[in-house]
């Protein structure tokens, strides 16, 4: 097994498959260059060579590092920021992606839920990629079965949208056991990376691309490692494929781009700080969907030593959701799509000009404390509408060095005991102490709620929105009371540098950026919303081979040296 934590000189076979070589300069675009090594702009020396140079390992990066190597018949070297392990968010979540019956009707459903946004020879391009993933996933022997429905949609539909056209050509399949979640899949691809012996080095941060001046192409990577203050250079003579997730941890970002904040919700990999962003925009590339994400809400406690969000779940019904006027807004019988459910925390407040649900506050009694953990359990274990699942931090296999959570108390006392989940013996108190964490609704005005939620519960009729009977338990007006905050969020954005349908990313003129790819939730191809259920892993899939399959099509830039 060829992994690293420290950079290592070595010697890659030079070249590629002749067949693949040969097609380059009629297919992609390559600019080779024909500037001596002592241009000023070049590194004097290169601490690393390779043909393909992937950056970031997550799915996407480990679909794209392998198909490089296999069918491109390139060397690969493979740049990971956490000091282990890889895998990113790909790794921990449910672990679905999506497979079409015909591409043609799921072009037609993408360019629907997209409004047209995104332009129709991407959507084609990912939808006939996409109908290959099943045959990918028994190339490499990664187990696999098609699935009734998504996760999201409580098993009862294939896609967020199935109103639309198109929508009836959309399947969601699991990597082997639906409740091991990605990391069943990942596994075992990690374990095809290895034995092809593509190498990985961790710990790699404060990336910046190499940019020829004249013809704009990009020719390798400055680096650094772990501790060391001395940047590595890193040839990369075919390309670079950019997979660096998403911004999901970066709230600079989050605030200057989604659809509402705080968003703060997101349990995704702590890694994926959007340090992509700025590397392509310092070489000219032109972003796109920004402002999207895919997710809901989770429980947010501004902990330092734990940066992520939880997936928290009331195991008895004595709760109600509270926005911070303390009014009920949501039907808390409902599901809440984990895909699209963001959308609902948009809506700002001209009062107090801000978005009056970020945070939502669950408020409940003794009850729900009684009833059992909130929050996953030793392992990631969750439970969702088709059944149980693994996700998350707290997974069994994630090193303490890349943030693994021990798991949640069974009683909720620790997290009682941490504040995440606020206690007050009277609503006054209970709303002080919400106040000291967030924007929280004011005592009388939850009281008022409250009783009048009770109220409904001895009619048997919420008057308001409609709460299935069946879950309309009363809160104790007794005491004590506790709350925590959730807010959007969930598993992951999705904006990042635009690009075709060769993978290329595109600058400010839509015009290839020469020998730079970018794939995964590195600029989602998805515009406007979240619309395929398992469209998160098929992007990194579909997208890693593309970018895979164009850079090593091309001629290596130093070819005439």
């Amino acid at each position: 097994m060829s992994e690293s934590t420290t950079l290592s000189r070595r010697s890659f076979l030079a070249g590629a498959g002749a067949v693949i070589a040969a097609t380059a300069a009629t297919t992609l675009t390559g600019c080779a260059s024909e500037s001596s090594t002592e241009a000023d702009w070049l590194p004097k020396n290169w601490d690393y060579e390779t043909d393909v140079l992937v950056v970031g390992y997550g799915g996407a990066g480990l679909w794209a590092a392998v198909t490089a190597k296999d069918e491109g018949e390139s060397d690969v070297l493979v740049l990971e920021k956490a000091p282990s392990r890889g895998g990113g968010s790909s790794s921990i979540n449910m672990g679905e992606y999506a497979w079409v019956e015909d591409p043609e009707k799921a072009n037609a459903y993408i360019q629907a839920f997209t409004k047209g946004m995104t332009p129709e020879d991407i959507s084609l391009a990912w939808a006939e990629e996409c109908y290959k993933n099943m045959d990918y996933c028994d190339k490499w022997g990664v187990p696999t079965e098609m699935k009734k429905g998504a996760n999201a949609a409580g098993g009862g539909a294939s896609c967020e949208y199935p109103q639309l056209e198109g929508g009836e050509t959309m399947r969601v399949c699991s990597f082997g056991d639906p409740a091991e979640g990605g990391n069943s899949g990942w596994k075992v691809l990690d374990q095809v990376r290895a034995d092809l012996g593509i190498e990985v080095v961790f710990s790699c941060h404060d990336e910046s691309l190499i940019q020829n001046p004249e013809t704009k192409e990009i020719v390798g990577v400055y680096t650094l490692i772990g501790d060391d203050e001395t940047p590595k250079a890193v040839k990369a003579r075919k390309g670079v494929i950019l997979t660096m997730g998403g911004f999901e941890h970066n709230e600079e970002l989050k605030k200057q781009y989604l659809k509402c904040y705080p968003a703060m919700g997101f349990y995704g990999w702590p890694f994926n700080t959007g340090d992509g962003i700025k590397m392509v925009q310092d070489v000219g590339a032109q972003l796109w969907n920004m402002s999207n994400a895919c997710g809901s809400y989770c429980g947010y406690f501004k902990d330092s030593e734990w940066p992520y969000a939880f997936w928290l779940t009331p195991l008895a019904n004595s709760y109600v959701m509270l926005d911070q006027k303390g009014k009920r807004w949501w039907k808390e019988s409902d599901f809440m799509s984990p895909h699209t459910g963001f959308h609902n925390f948009v809506h700002f407040d001209e009062e107090t000009v801000g978005y009056d649900r970020c945070p939502t506050w669950f408020v409940f009694d003794q009850k729900v404390i009684d009833a059992g953990a909130i929050g996953q359990l030793a392992g990631g274990i969750m439970n969702t509408p088709s059944g149980m699942t693994k996700i998350g931090m707290g997974l069994d296999d994630i090193p303490e060095e890349c943030g693994k959570f021990a798991g949640w108390s069974e009683d909720n006392s620790a997290e009682i005991e941490k504040g995440w989940i606020v206690k007050g013996d009277t609503l006054e108190e209970l709303a002080e102490n919400m106040a000291k964490v967030d924007s929280a609704p004011p005592a009388d005005a939850m009281k008022e709620t409250l009783e009048r939620y009770n109220g409904f519960c001895t009619e048997g009729v919420d008057a308001d929105l409609e709460r299935d009977p069946a879950t309309m338990v009363p809160i104790s007006m007794d005491g004590p009371f506790y709350a925590y905050p959730v807010y959007p969020g969930g598993n992951n954005t999705m904006g990042g540098p635009k690009k075709n349908a060769d993978g290329q990313v595109l600058n400010l003129d839509d015009e290839p950026i020469p020998r730079l790819f970018a794939g995964g939730s590195f600029g989602n191809m998805q515009a406007h919303t979240y619309g395929i259920s398992g469209g998160n892993n098929a992007e990194n899939m579909v997208w890693g081979r593309i970018c895979a399959r164009s850079a090593s099509k091309l001629e290596p830039w130093d070819a005439a040296n």
